[in-house]
């Protein structure tokens, strides 16, 4: 790899740090190409990417940044998974790597804040994006059945109302 390649994959990391949401850093040491593709392809479903770097260039990539001190979880065979949303791929890294041992999370990176394992964790364990959008739109729509409900039920004891008096009639 020349200097101009390396400078590109820089650049293209530098991106990645700074516009996710979240970043995860995994070692993946002892993994076959088709468990790789799985979990690349978890990833993609989850609209998460998944990328190996050289923990050189991305150390140089953070340098810099608020998350300059996820460098220190950079060493040995190290992936990165990282989504916008900030909750997508802490949840693939955590399924993932329930599923294989061989896939050890070792920490990341949120909204400027370096994460180790069990933030990681606790971040994966949040509501996603569409999570939150449902129950706000829950919580939204349900005031409007209730003033629905409402609105409606005095017509509704009229009605209840009047036919236990015919029906007192009726008996009389």
């Amino acid at each position: 790899m020349d200097r101009a390649q390396k400078e590109k994959v820089v650049d293209e990391l530098g991106q990645i740090f700074e516009s996710s949401g979240v970043v995860v850093v995994s070692h993946y040491t002892g993994l076959t190409v088709a468990e790789m593709q799985d979990l690349r392809a978890r990833a993609r479903e989850a609209e998460a990417s998944v990328r190996v770097a050289k923990n050189k260039l991305a150390k140089i990539a953070l340098a810099g940044k608020s998350i300059e001190e996820m460098g220190d979880l950079l060493t040995g065979m190290t992936v990165m998974t990282y989504s916008e949303d900030p909750v997508a791929a802490a949840k693939v890294a955590e399924d993932y790597a329930k599923e294989n041992d061989k896939f050890v999370i070792l920490g990341g990176a949120m909204d400027g804040n370096v994460l180790d394992r069990a933030g990681v964790t606790a971040v994966s364990k949040l509501p996603s994006r569409e999570e939150l959008i449902a129950s706000i739109a829950g919580c939204i729509g349900a005031p409007a059945s209730n003033i629905a409900g409402a609105i409606g039920a005095p017509a509704s004891n009229i009605a209840s109302i009047l036919s236990t008096i015919e029906e007192k009639a009726e008996a009389a």
